[in-house]
């Protein structure tokens, strides 16, 4: 560290542009692959995820044991998901065709289809915090601005679409059972692929139901949609909490739009174990080279040297009132219980 820095300083909020490239060199010891760890969290995955679905079908209809296993399941079903983000970023596996192999090989069990994701998610990491680019963003954010001159069926349907009653169950079963089936950019990226990976969850569901029949599909029902209200619960939180920042070229800065426009959840040990550790997901943005078995242990390390900010529960839960930026303030901002008036000359 820089000797005319103090100890620990602040990166959010109150955001430091000479500690970049300290920052930059402090993760990049993280970004190491190792085989064997991959490997256990891949397959230990997976054996959690098989192994609860089959248990959750054997405790059937015993529903004080069928709920927990899948709520368990659904948690293994996010992990496998971050693995896969993991894979497209080429950060879980020391090499591209390992990592490409495992994506796809996870593609099924996440819903996803690997390359339109990777794709997808990759514009995503590219255009974060650019208030110009937001059709590259997991959730939609208005600014206070394009709320105040928005009509009403435009400002209805947004108070909808931000609602986490709806945003939560409905946005998860929409995107993961519906959209992903033909993802944006699925025509231009992979089509074939895309095809190939719905013919492939036909074929799952169809095992499902010939190895356990009806109490199969409802449990694994009951997984993908307490999987997808996980998914979202996270999606929402990484971006949208009050000290979050947005900005316009030229005067976006990637760095400061990842350490202080990605959040950095602090929910506790078995939610990191359930989630793969995406929860902390300022330096995921900073430095996307960091596998997700090394993010929980990088996070707690840099918060030895800097005032690393982070969201628990309470912060958590409170950032879903939030829902409009505000480019004067410059933060999110709940809805404005009465619109914004001008000063009129003469009636000052």
């Amino acid at each position: 560290m820089s000797a005319d820095l103090p100890a620990r300083p602040e990166i959010t909020p109150g955001y430091r542009r000479e500690a970049d490239r300290e920052i930059r060199a402090f993760t990049r010891d993280w970004t190491d692959r190792d085989d064997r760890i991959a490997s256990l969290s891949y397959f230990g995955t997976f054996a959690v995820y098989f192994f609860t679905l089959w248990l959750a079908v054997q405790a059937w209809p015993v529903w004080w044991l069928v709920v927990p296993l899948i709520v368990v399941n659904a948690f293994a079903g996010v992990r496998l998901y971050v693995l896969q983000h993991d894979c497209g970023h080429g950060s879980l596996y020391s090499t591209k065709r390992a990592n490409d192999l495992a994506g796809h090989g996870l593609s099924v069990f996440t819903l996803t289809p690997y390359r339109v994701m990777q794709f997808n998610h990759n514009e995503h990491h590219s255009h974060l915090g650019n208030l110009d680019e937001r059709d590259t963003t997991e959730i939609f954010t208005m600014t206070l601005s394009e709320w105040e001159e928005a009509g009403f069926w435009t400002r209805l349907k947004y108070r909808l679409y931000r609602n986490p009653l709806l945003m939560i169950p409905v946005g998860g079963l929409l995107t993961y059972v519906l959209i992903y089936r033909w993802p944006k950019n699925a025509g231009r990226i992979d089509a074939a692929g895309v095809i190939a990976h719905n013919f492939g969850l036909v074929l799952w569901i169809a095992s499902i139901w010939w190895l356990a029949g009806q109490p199969g599909l409802v449990i694994y029902a009951g997984t993908v949609v307490t999987a997808g209200c996980i998914g979202v619960f996270l999606v929402y939180l990484q971006h949208n909490f009050e000290d979050t920042w947005w900005d316009r070229k030229p005067d976006l800065n990637p760095a400061r739009a990842a350490l202080q426009g990605s959040s950095a959840l602090d929910l506790g040990w078995w939610w990191d174990l359930g989630t793969g550790n995406i929860a902390y997901h300022d330096i995921h943005h900073f430095n996307a080279n960091i596998p997700s078995y090394r993010l929980r242990k990088c996070h707690r390390a840099l918060r030895e040297k800097y005032e690393v900010q982070t969201i628990g529960w309470p912060e958590a839960i409170r950032s879903f009132t939030l829902k409009v930026w505000d480019e004067d303030q410059q933060r999110l901002v709940p809805f404005p219980r009465e619109q914004r008036t001008q000063t009129i000359p003469g009636n000052a």
